[in-house]
C-alpha cells in the first residue's frame, strides 16, 4: 500500500514541473498509434533522401488524398485542397478554411526537407591509382571524418546538354552497387589521429570511389575513367560534360530502421528535419479545419535558407498574398493575424556529453515534441525569439488536447548553437516559435529520435490545426 502524502507535497505536486516521458504516460491505444505512424515515416524516411525526393514525395501522397496543384492566379474557395511546388525542391500544402482570414489568419507550419550531405562537384571525374573518383563539396553542418568507410547512395539529376533531364538514385536497391570514401587505416594514421576532429578529413579528401575496372582498350589513357564514362552514356545518355548541369549528391545507403529491444528509437539519415516535415504533411493531408492551414516544406536550411527555394526567398510570401488576394482578404491585415509553427529538430540530452547540455533546460528523449522559445547562437544572435504571450496561446492550445510536449535550448549558453527559419517568418510580422523532434547525433549520416516525440510532434500539429 503506497503511503498517503502530505498535504504540503500534494500541493507542491500540483505547483511545480517537471517533464513526463510519453510512453509511460501512454495508454496502449496510443503507444500502437506511435509505432504504426512511425512505419508511415519510415517508408517515408526511406523514399525521400533529397529534397526532390521529399517534394515528389509529399506531392504524391497530397495527390493521393485529393489534392490538386495551385497556380498563381486559381481562384480559391473554402474547402479546396492546394500543394504549390516551387522548382521541385520545395513544396507548400495548403488547405482553404471558413474562417475570416484578416480575423484568424492564416495557421502555418514550416520545416525544411533538405539535409547534409555531400554534393558532387560541377567537374569531378578523375582517375588514380587503380580507381576512379567523383570530386566533392559537403553540403551543411557535417562532421567529415563521419563520412568515411561507410556505403553510400548516388542520388540526384542531370540536365543533359540537349535539355533533356535524367534522374539517378543508385545504391539503395539490395542489388545494386554501393559508393564509398576511404579513410586511412589506423597502422598509418598515428599523425592523422593526433590533429583536431576538424581536420581528420579535409573536405577535398571526400572523393568518392565510383570505380576500379579498366577497359581493354590499349590506346586509351584512362582505362578506369573510360569505364565509367561508357557505363554513364550506356546507362543514363550522359556525357563528362553533362556534370556541369548535374545536381548530384552522396547520402547514406543505410534504411530506416528500429533501434533498441523495445523498438523504440528510431534511426535514420536525414531525421533533420523530416521528422518534422513528415508530421507537418500528414496533419494537413489528413485533417479537415476551420482555419486556413499550410505545411511549408522548404529548401536550403542547412545553409541559411538561401537562394529561390529556401524560405527566404519571396516566393512564399508571395504565395501567402495570393491566398488573400483570392479570398478577397487584406494580405497586411492577414499577416498580423498569422501564427506558425518553425518546426525543426533540437538537440536531445545526451549523457554520454553531458557536458555541453545544461540539464535542466535541456530536451529528454520520449519526453514530447519540444518548444524552442528562442535558438541562435550565445546571447541568442540570430534567433527569432518568440513573444511569451504566443507561448502561452500554444501552451494552451496543447493542453486542451491533451499534447505532451516540452521546452529545451540548444546545449549550453556558451557551447554554440544553431539556428531555424522562424526568423523569416516572423519578419513577415507573423507569431512563430519553434517546434520540434529532439535527436541524438544530429547531422551524422545516422540520427536517433524516440517514437513517442514523433507522435507527439504530430499530435501538436493537429491541435495547432484546430
Amino acid at each position: 500500500m503506497s503511503e498517503k502524502k502530505s498535504k504540503g507535497q500534494e500541493r507542491y505536486d500540483a505547483l511545480a514541473y517537471e517533464k513526463k516521458n510519453y510512453f509511460e504516460t501512454a495508454s496502449e491505444e496510443e503507444r500502437r498509434a506511435m509505432f504504426a505512424y512511425a512505419e508511415g515515416y519510415k517508408a517515408f524516411l526511406n523514399e525521400a533522401k533529397t529534397e526532390r525526393e521529399a517534394c515528389a514525395a509529399a506531392v504524391r501522397m497530397a495527390r493521393e488524398r485529393g489534392f490538386t496543384e495551385y497556380r498563381f492566379g486559381d481562384s480559391l474557395a473554402a474547402g479546396d485542397k492546394k500543394y504549390f511546388v516551387n522548382r521541385g525542391k520545395s513544396v507548400v500544402v495548403f488547405r482553404v478554411g471558413t474562417r475570416n482570414l484578416e480575423e484568424d489568419g492564416l495557421r502555418i507550419i514550416a520545416s525544411h526537407i533538405d539535409a547534409p550531405r555531400v554534393d558532387v562537384k560541377q567537374n569531378p571525374l578523375y582517375e588514380e591509382a587503380g580507381m576512379c573518383f567523383l570530386k566533392t563539396h559537403y553540403y551543411g553542418g557535417l562532421k567529415k571524418y563521419q563520412w568515411t568507410a561507410i556505403p553510400l547512395a548516388l542520388h540526384g539529376v542531370v540536365v543533359r546538354k540537349d535539355g533533356s533531364k535524367v534522374e539517378l538514385r543508385v545504391g539503395e536497391a539490395p542489388d545494386d552497387p554501393v559508393f564509398y570514401i576511404d579513410d586511412l587505416l589506423p597502422h598509418l594514421g598515428s599523425e592523422q589521429m593526433a590533429g583536431k576532429a576538424a581536420k581528420l578529413i579535409e573536405g577535398e579528401q571526400l572523393n568518392i570511389v565510383v570505380g576500379g575496372m579498366p577497359c581493354t582498350d590499349e590506346k586509351v589513357k584512362n582505362k578506369i575513367k573510360y569505364t565509367v564514362l561508357d557505363y554513364l552514356d550506356q546507362k543514363y545518355g550522359m556525357c563528362e560534360e553533362d556534370f556541369l548541369s548535374a545536381e548530384l549528391c552522396a547520402v547514406p545507403a543505410f534504411s530506416a530502421r528500429d533501434v533498441g529491444f523495445d523498438r523504440a528509437l528510431i534511426g535514420s539519415y536525414g531525421h533533420d528535419d523530416r521528422v518534422c516535415a513528415y508530421p507537418a504533411l500528414t496533419a494537413v493531408l489528413e485533417e479537415e479545419s476551420a482555419h486556413t492551414v499550410l505545411a511549408m516544406l522548404v529548401d536550403k536550411e542547412e545553409i541559411g535558407s538561401e537562394g529561390n527555394t529556401g524560405m527566404q526567398c519571396k516566393i512564399y510570401e508571395d504565395l501567402m498574398e495570393e491566398i488573400c488576394l483570392a479570398m478577397g482578404a487584406n494580405f497586411r491585415k492577414v499577416r498580423f493575424a498569422s501564427k506558425c509553427l518553425s518546426s525543426d529538430v533540437t538537440a536531445a540530452y545526451d549523457p554520454n556529453f553531458a557536458s555541453v547540455y545544461e540539464r535542466m533546460n535541456a530536451a529528454l528523449l520520449s519526453c514530447g515534441t519540444c518548444m524552442s522559445k528562442f535558438t541562435g547562437s550565445r546571447g541568442k544572435s540570430g534567433s527569432n525569439d518568440a513573444n511569451a504571450e504566443f507561448v502561452g496561446e500554444v501552451r494552451r492550445m496543447f493542453a486542451a488536447e491533451g499534447v505532451v510536449w516540452q521546452t529545451a535550448e540548444l546545449g549550453k549558453v556558451d557551447a554554440g548553437g544553431g539556428g531555424t527559419v522562424a526568423k523569416f517568418l516572423a519578419n513577415l510580422n507573423i507569431d512563430t516559435v519553434d517546434l520540434g523532434v529532439p535527436v541524438i547525433s544530429m547531422h551524422a549520416p545516422w540520427e536517433l529520435i524516440s517514437k513517442a516525440d514523433l507522435y507527439s510532434n504530430y499530435r501538436a500539429f493537429l491541435a495547432f490545426m484546430k
